[in-house]
């Protein structure tokens, strides 16, 4: 029976809940937290971020379990299970003792990153909805572009006022009372595949399948591989240094953490331009140009220092915004939905391991070079720009010899 537009449109509001849960709880927490976490335990930040990117790996190996498994059951059980991982890593991180403790609780926190993040949630409603899934995946990354503007000042307002482990104990709270209950109760069961025609087992031996099988190491797959590794290299980094990179070029620390909030609502702007305008284009048009609006951003920056910060980091959300949406619906277009969660976790796992580095490197750059940095953040967009032209050609020649 197909799934109502009143129904979808709760199983997307209920999903875009909880990936604002998890992304302001892990992947935006350094950003606030760092800090006073390496304080309390007497280490660098860089440390702390050290910490932080191995448990990026540590995501980037359980992806594609994670994935393979959504395409067989579907994503609820295993979005229920993030629920829990995300308590568990973030409440020991937060009780931690020691550094070795709270690294512990920051590894745990990575296996619910590989479980409960946009990958996930992506091949969650891939394997409900099959094809016709884009609108809900850009449903979600439209809710969840909120994540740092809503996350940040809370997060900054609780170490404020308790510290830092009491953020943690929070949001480790959340995850039980917000998040557990969204993924085990308003997240359907029902895959695509049980929805369509008889006869599985001819259309699971058919020509697509096989294809897409086959595509996993292809050249449009290493070149989306690449695209997204740099693009989301880039968007960590600006995650984790935003508001310091803002200070450094000349604002004040609350013109800096305002102009970084507004992140959240450009990338929202720019996916709902996607949603509306965009839409009945190829998903590969508005990837190119998302690519070249960080590199613009950064060179009015380096031109004329704070006063462009505000429309930077407008011109950063937004092309880190559309990105987000091309990181799920691209794969989607090319290659269908068949092994969709698969190709997913691939996809991911260098991203995982760009992003593991990505807080550290920039530190490191950051101590170095200062603004600078931004002229290495501009290469690696211009990168993934040629990249999504070169791509268009390589998906029409592996057509072509299908």
């Amino acid at each position: 029976m197909p799934i109502s537009h009143h129904r979808r449109s709760s199983v997307v509001l209920a999903l875009g809940i909880a990936q604002t849960l998890g992304w302001g709880s892990t992947y935006y927490l350094p950003a606030i937290l760092a800090a006073p976490m390496a304080r309390d335990f007497a280490v660098s930040t860089e440390a702390v971020y050290g910490i932080f990117s191995a448990a990026m790996l540590l995501s980037a190996f359980i992806g594609p379990m994670v994935g393979q498994r959504i395409d067989r059951f579907g994503g609820r059980q295993v979005l229920s299970l993030s629920s829990l991982v995300f308590a568990a890593g973030l409440g020991l991180t937060g009780l931690a003792p020691n550094i070795v403790l709270y690294g512990l609780g920051w590894m745990i926190t990575g296996l619910g990153m590989a479980m409960g993040l946009y990958e996930a949630g992506f091949a969650t409603l891939t394997a409900i909805y099959g094809s016709s899934a884009r609108n809900a995946i850009t449903g979600i990354t439209l809710l969840a572009g909120f994540a740092s503007t809503i996350c940040w000042p809370i997060s900054a307002l609780i170490e404020a006022e308790w510290g830092w482990r009491a953020a943690c104990l929070t949001w480790a709270a959340a995850h039980l009372v917000i998040g557990l209950p969204i993924h085990r109760l308003l997240i359907p069961t029902t895959l695509a595949a049980e929805r369509l025609a008889p006869a599985p087992e001819p259309d699971a031996a058919a020509a697509p399948p096989a294809a897409g099988e086959e595509s996993l190491f292809s050249r449009p797959m290493l070149l989306m591989a690449f695209a997204f590794a740099v693009t989301w290299i880039t968007s960590t980094a600006m995650a984790a240094h935003l508001p310091r990179i803002l200070e450094m070029a000349g604002a004040s620390r609350a013109e800096a953490v305002t102009a970084a909030a507004l992140v959240g609502p450009a990338q929202v702007a720019a996916r709902f331009l996607e949603f509306s305008l965009l839409r009945r284009l190829h998903p590969l048009l508005s990837a190119r140009l998302a690519t070249i609006t960080h590199p613009i951003g950064a060179a009015l920056v380096l031109l004329f220092g704070a006063p462009a910060a505000y429309l930077f980091t407008i011109l950063h959300g937004a092309g880190n915004g559309v990105m987000t949406i091309a990181k799920g619906t691209l794969p989607l277009a090319i290659f269908g939905p068949v092994g969709y969660g698969r190709r997913q976790g691939w996809l991911a796992a260098p991203t995982r391991f760009g992003q593991a580095f990505a807080p550290l490197i920039f530190a490191l750059l950051l101590e170095r070079f200062g603004t600078y940095v931004l002229l290495f953040s501009s290469a690696l967009c211009l990168s993934a720009g040629i990249a999504m032209l070169l791509l268009r050609g390589a998906d029409t020649a592996a057509k072509a010899e299908a």
